[in-house]
Order: C-alpha cells, then sequence, then structure tokens
C-alpha cells in the first residue's frame, strides 16, 4: 500500500537503470583501454597527416580484433567460473537444509 491508498508495491529486482548506466559506464572504459593501447601501439610518432597511414590502419584493425577476441575468452572463462561457483551455492545449501533439517 503506497501513501495515496491502495495502489501496486513495486516488482523487486535490479533497476533497469542502474544496469544501463554500468553497462554505459563499461563500454566507455572498454573503449579507452582499446584506443589508448591500440593508439599507442600502431599510431605513428610523426603526425604529418590528419589520416591514419594504411600500415597505421591494419596494425589497428589487428589489434582491435584481438583486443576483442581476448576480452570474449575471458568472459567465457568467468561465465564459467560463475555458473561452478552458483553450483557449489546451491549444493551448500542443499547440504545445510538436509543437515539441519533434523532437529
Amino acid at each position: 500500500m503506497n501513501f495515496f491508498g491502495g495502489g501496486e508495491a513495486q516488482p523487486q529486482g535490479p533497476d533497469p537503470l542502474f544496469a544501463a548506466t554500468s553497462e554505459m559506464e563499461m563500454y566507455a572504459d572498454l573503449f579507452q583501454k582499446i584506443s589508448g593501447t591500440c593508439f599507442e601501439k600502431c599510431a605513428s610518432r610523426r603526425h604529418r597527416d590528419g589520416d591514419l597511414a594504411l600500415g597505421e590502419m591494419a596494425c589497428t584493425d589487428r589489434c582491435v580484433s584481438k583486443y576483442m577476441e581476448a576480452m570474449e575468452k575471458v568472459g567465457v572463462v568467468l561465465q564459467k567460473a560463475n555458473e561452478q561457483q552458483a553450483q557449489q551455492q546451491a549444493n551448500l545449501q542443499q547440504m545445510q537444509q538436509t543437515w539441519g533439517g533434523g532437529k
């Protein structure tokens, strides 16, 4: 019940605005890391032109591709670790219920 009477309670769960904000911050951080790393690795120190040279563009493409591939592999490993941890937690709770149920 809310202040104005009647009404339905708000469903509990993750805040979508917080989730969207966190996701945007994560992507901004990822972009900063990729651009900083690949620029340092690939961009020439002699900036004669406003555009990247062909070799610099190829290097940047490879750098970004490798970075994203590595991030994907890390994500898979972390996902598996999270799944294992969740399974262990479920097993622990089941054991606690089994042993605690006799009291």
